[in-house]
């Protein structure tokens, strides 16, 4: 059976009459476009918490319970002093007197606590790798930190007490840093080897 094709169809014409749109524009020449409602403008996103801070806060005082006994913790502004015991005092006071070149620089600013204990252990390779006698460790001040509390300083100094290659350190002086930094007097016997992990 053949299929009958389906009757064309005349496609309908949607011009208007210009009469019509004539009669269009004059009834309506008095309406007034209303203006578009104003878009609301977005909420204020909420404050971010603070995570990172509260992060390091609780890593601090962990670190300082474990590293620093309770006479050991320094007010805000305080001088950390340290000799190895069996260590001339003369030690330190040439060290305090700058009588020793300081032979590299470790800068810790902007540093997590995490982060400054794996760059001052990366810090304390090197020096034994090259036999650095006298380095300046900058902590900063602790401006910055909730409390203005120094921070680093505190836990820098309980680290560097634990290394027995650590003969003395004492706040910079003010060329060199002042409160913000330790310059650190380092003793390296012969063949000695070892991981560092502050």
């Amino acid at each position: 059976m053949r299929r009958r094709r389906p009757p064309k169809t005349t496609p309908v014409s949607l011009a208007v009459h210009p009469a019509e749109k004539a009669c269009f524009e004059e009834a309506m020449a008095d309406v007034k476009r209303f203006p578009a409602p104003p878009i609301p403008a977005r909420p204020s996103p909420p404050a971010p918490l603070p995570l990172q801070r509260q992060k390091d806060e609780l890593a601090v005082r962990t670190a300082l319970s474990r590293t620093l006994n309770s006479d050991e913790i320094l007010e805000a502004g305080d001088e950390w002093l340290y000799l190895q015991q069996g260590q001339s005092p003369a030690l330190l006071r040439d060290l305090r007197k700058g009588r020793f070149r300081i032979q590299s620089r470790l800068d810790l600013h902007g540093c997590t606590v995490e982060e400054a204990r794996l760059e001052l252990a990366a810090f304390l390779h090197e020096a034994q790798q090259w036999r650095w006698n006298c380095v300046c460790i900058v902590h900063g001040k602790g401006l910055g930190s909730p409390g203005r509390i120094p921070v680093l300083k505190r836990l820098i100094g309980g680290w560097l007490m634990k290394h027995q290659e650590v003969l003395a350190f004492t706040q910079a002086r003010p060329g060199e840093g002042g409160g913000g930094a330790l310059q650190v007097l380092l003793g390296w016997r012969r063949h000695q080897h070892r991981n560092y992990r502050a």
